[in-house]
């Protein structure tokens, strides 16, 4: 046996990485998305043991203590009290509950409703295609969030019916993306395969073409929970989103704008908040759209 042959039967040997090992190899291997991933993992965390790591955690839920009103931070208060004598630190560590898993469900709702309709939209074509996709342009043709605004105005304020009101702003978003990969996937040669055996345009879609737009969807999903962080903030800021007494970043944001000049802490801590998670996202949504890009391997 040759040299090459030896090379190439060890090679055959050697067991494939999964496609999430690759991934996680990738990710390790760049140092600016491990911390944005380790950044995440931490939120979540917190998010889960919430209860368990606030320092006040009915401060936290809204009790208030008045005794303890605008106290800047100190070793007793990290990151001050608000006007009702509520640690800071504490509300934003509940806060991170609504902050994290309710974008999640708004992400994953909105998947749940756009990647189906783009697939169905990209593979049957002619008249079933024009409808869903006139659909689509409507909801595109007025900003996310203004259109957000609306929706909640309608529904009533609170979480739940901004968290509503962004799923049908955000569906869209994913029916395009889909549509357009379903365009490019139904001309491969395993769907014909699977036109030709007589398998019915439901199972093509389900089991074919939806598994193959799972890359580009968790690309824009990654990317797409930074943005719906800050809109959700956004919500709450102008009041359409969780209301009092309940911790919301954006929420004590702007409660705490009308005192920036002297109770700085009211406000910075909860923006900062804010910004690290919407960074942490976007920096792994580049690193993983890197990782997925098929152009790096030509």
């Amino acid at each position: 046996m040759t040299t090459t042959e030896t090379t190439v039967s060890q090679e055959e040997q050697l067991p494939r990485e999964r496609p999430w090992q690759q991934v996680l190899r990738i990710i390790v291997r760049d140092p600016l998305s491990l911390t944005s991933a380790i950044i995440i993992v931490l939120f979540v965390l917190v998010a889960i043991f919430a209860y368990q790591i606030a320092p006040y955690p009915q401060e936290g839920a809204g009790r208030t203590n008045v005794s303890n009103t605008m106290l800047p931070p100190s070793a007793e208060h990290w990151f001050g009290t608000d006007r009702l004598g509520r640690d800071v630190l504490s509300r934003i560590i509940i806060g991170s509950r609504p902050a994290l898993m309710v974008p999640m469900l708004v992400v994953l709702f909105a998947i749940l409703i756009g990647a189906p309709l783009g697939a169905i939209a990209g593979y049957k074509g002619g008249w079933i295609d024009e409808l869903i996709m006139r659909i689509t342009d409507l909801f595109l043709a007025f900003p996310f969030l203004l259109l957000a605004m609306v929706i909640t105005a309608v529904l009533g304020r609170g979480l739940t019916h901004a968290a509503i009101a962004m799923v049908i702003s955000w569906w869209p978003w994913y029916t395009r993306l889909v549509r357009g990969v379903t365009i490019s996937l139904k001309e491969r040669a395993f769907v014909e395969a699977s036109q030709a055996i007589g398998l019915r345009d439901s199972v093509i879609i389900w089991r074919h073409i939806l598994p193959n737009t799972i890359s580009p969807v968790l690309v824009q999903a990654t990317v797409d929970m930074g943005t719906v962080v800050l809109a959700m903030g956004g919500l709450a800021f102008l009041g359409l989103g969780s209301q009092p007494p309940h911790p919301d970043w954006g929420l004590m944001i702007s409660q705490g704008r009308s005192f920036i000049l002297k109770q700085w802490w009211l406000s910075t801590f909860p923006g900062m908040a804010i910004f690290i998670v919407v960074l942490a996202f976007n920096l792994l949504g580049d690193a993983l759209r890197d990782i997925f890009d098929p152009r790096q391997y030509q």
